[in-house]
């Protein structure tokens, strides 16, 4: 029982962890519009663009104050994100295929939805095809930040429910920025990286259990992808696959479940939590969300790029995960989570249309040095992810009281 009640409360520490953080990122995405809107504008702006030094790689110039949170500070975040996507795949809500069935379905429908959307609303514009993933991707910190307002309203089972989705989202938009979004790649670092990944291995597979050696590991493979054109942050992802779950040797690959007793995981993720949630995260939505809104007006809105995020992200989303769950319920290929009504998955679909950390950052990948481009990308994103937190706050009140 003790095990039991040891899962159940670490659960409800990760949703408490995830809803606080949402609501410190809410904050800060206001307080950069607020910033990027009024008399600090000019200084928020240098402030992002001021070179720190020194220039890793001659393309990129000198680090700055926003490089280094969105290619450095952000690659910490991934690294979570790997834990919890390997966590779940060796002993969580993904370790079993009957349980993969109704996450995987949800969160795949909910990414072809949207893209499809987007690219009817933006494709055949020159030069904006290259955004179609920016609002497949769900954040998890908002979405769960928006459900702790709801409290105990909403069953147990939903919320991590929609964790599950957004850690499968997660996985897609890794790989989307791994395979679609590198460009012009460094053969001899690429090799570099993948000699340092396979020492990683080795030092798992000799079940080494101390942290500072997959530490040390991740720092020099995010270097080497750093200058290799892979994104950097995928170094998190990877690092995150290679630190065991377990106090013995094991494979890399998922097994049976254990006891998660002193696993090193789970000791690495409990650390990264607090200062992902609390700081890491808020930062980048506070470098990436202040859009200047002078001048705009409703035509602005309505132009291609942020007409098709944002219809991507309020219908895209809520069409293909709602109608993917129920497909995959009517069809006996899952069960719908327990004690939740339809409307109230509805309301989570709804929700799964707030994609703000991982659309500003694919947004950021998808129109390289085109700031006209990208401003806008944030202008549909804010706007698609305030409808969806909005309507799916309120279709869940409402399934409350009924």
């Amino acid at each position: 029982m003790n095990g039991r009640t040891d899962a159940v409360s670490a659960v409800r520490d990760f949703l408490r962890s995830e809803a606080a953080g949402g609501i410190i990122l809410m904050a800060a995405a206001a307080l950069a519009m607020i910033a990027a809107n009024g008399p600090l504008a000019p200084a928020y702006h240098d402030v992002l663009a001021y070179p720190t030094g020194p220039t890793l790689e001659a393309a990129k110039g000198p680090m700055t104050v926003h490089l280094w949170i969105n290619d450095g500070l952000m690659a910490v975040f991934f690294l979570l994100v790997g834990l919890e996507i390997k966590r779940e795949l060796v002993d969580g809500e993904l370790s079993s295929r009957r349980a993969r069935r109704l996450p995987f379905v949800a969160a795949a429908a909910g990414m072809i939805m949207p893209a499809a959307v987007y690219l009817v609303c933006a494709g055949r514009t020159p030069g904006l095809a290259a955004g179609w993933a920016i609002p497949a991707a769900t954040d998890i910190a908002f979405a769960v930040g928006v459900l702790a307002l709801l409290g105990d309203r909403i069953p147990a089972s939903l919320k991590l429910f929609l964790v599950t989705v957004a850690i499968v989202d997660d996985m897609g938009a890794v790989a989307i920025i791994a395979l679609v979004y590198t460009v012009g790649v460094e053969l001899a670092w690429l090799t570099i990286a993948a000699g340092i990944l396979a020492v990683l291995v080795m030092v798992n597979r000799r079940g080494v259990t101390t942290l500072w050696p997959y530490l040390a590991g991740f720092a020099l493979l995010w270097f080497a992808l750093f200058q290799s054109g892979v994104h950097a942050t995928i170094a998190g992802v990877l690092t995150a696959l290679v630190v065991p779950t377990r106090t013995g040797v094991e494979p890399v690959e998922p097994v049976e479940p254990v006891e998660p007793v002193d696993m090193p995981l789970l000791r690495l993720e409990h650390a990264l939590h607090p200062p992902v949630a609390y700081a890491i995260v808020p930062l980048f939505g506070f470098a990436n969300a202040g859009v200047s809104l002078a001048g705009i007006g409703p035509a602005d809105l309505l132009s291609p790029l942020p007409l098709a995020i944002a219809g991507g992200l309020f219908l895209g989303k809520q069409i293909g995960i709602f109608a993917g769950i129920l497909l995959a319920v009517r069809l006996g290929l899952a069960r719908k989570p327990r004690g939740a009504s339809w409307m109230q998955i509805y309301g989570i679909a709804l929700l799964c249309g707030i994609g703000f950390t991982m659309s500003l950052f694919i947004g950021a990948l998808a129109f390289p040095g085109q700031g006209q481009l990208v401003e806008q990308a944030k202008i549909g994103i804010l706007l698609g992810s305030l409808l969806s937190g909005l309507a799916g706050f309120l279709v869940l009140r409402l399934a409350a009281h009924r």
